[in-house]
């Protein structure tokens, strides 16, 4: 595991994260590791999400799509 030291970093930046891993009933180093994982993840999982979505819009290519809002129009029509 890798360590980081973010130096020269407002003082009200700090306050705010301190506030925000009490509420969570963290220490201010668990809360910052757990943001900034959180983050990394939600972006691996859209990067995986894109890839999965445009691997079906290839494979699908030559079907022909219906507008969703279409479908939807003629659901609430019914």
């Amino acid at each position: 595991m890798g360590t980081v030291t973010i130096r020269n970093l407002d003082d009200r930046v700090i306050d705010a994260w301190k506030a925000q891993a009490k509420a969570n009933q963290r220490s201010l180093e668990a809360e910052l590791r757990y943001m900034l994982t959180r983050t990394v993840n939600r972006r691996l999982r859209m990067a995986e999400f894109r890839e999965r979505t445009a691997r079906l819009a290839a494979a699908t290519a030559d079907t022909p799509q219906t507008d969703s809002a279409e479908l939807i129009r003629q659901d609430r029509d019914r």
